[in-house]
């Protein structure tokens, strides 16, 4: 079914939009909600001048939000996080805690949706990341996560020795399963014979 969208739906179109989209998409989501409507002559005609108000709409968002990325360019913030021996975190770090940290020290108004974070950081180090002001206007910050007892990164050697620790404690714990089977064989076969011999 073809539409025009009278407003914006997120990662489908804009204001003023002319698309075909699936005839369920449209009946029971864009039509009732009054997000778009059927692509008549006289809406094709209405479509332009949305087009035109939203161009200038759009305008002043980009303007108001130059100023806040202009301050958030190249920002960079630390966080903290309690980490295990493998560098891994206790928990994560999500793109609220990103944004609350950008607030406090650059004293912008950013939402946690505005921060661009594919997954959340499970591990420590040292990540770019962009947040979305408006759907033009962006800015780069860089985001580093510490250990909160100020140990940073894990080096090399650490790592290397933290992961050959975990998997000797794993051959010892496979050892001493192994050791308990055999003896819980053994019973069994002892209890066994004495049973026969009876």
């Amino acid at each position: 079914m073809k539409v025009v969208f009278v407003e914006e739906v997120e990662g489908t179109a804009h204001v003023g939009e002319i698309k075909d989209v699936k005839n369920g998409f449209a009946r029971n989501f864009l039509l009732p909600r009054n997000l778009a409507v059927p692509a008549t002559k006289h809406n094709l005609q209405r479509a332009e001048k949305l087009t035109k108000v939203d161009a200038v709409r759009q305008d002043k968002l980009d303007s108001a939000a130059q100023g806040v990325a202009d301050k958030l360019q190249g920002a960079h913030v630390t966080l903290t996080a309690r980490v295990g021996q493998q560098g891994r975190l206790f928990g994560s770090v999500t793109a609220t805690d990103i944004a609350s940290k950008l607030n406090e020290e650059t004293g912008s108004d950013i939402e946690h949706r505005q921060v661009l974070l594919s997954q959340v950081i499970r591990t420590l180090g040292t990540q770019e990341l962009r947040v979305r002001l408006t759907r033009n206007v962006f800015a780069d910050v860089t985001v580093t996560v510490e250990s909160e007892d100020g140990t940073g990164e894990l080096t090399i050697a650490e790592a290397v020795e933290a992961v050959e620790a975990e998997e000797a404690s794993d051959a010892e714990g496979a050892a001493e399963a192994a050791v308990e089977s055999e003896a819980e064989e053994a019973s069994d076969d002892a209890d066994g014979s004495e049973t026969a011999s009876e």
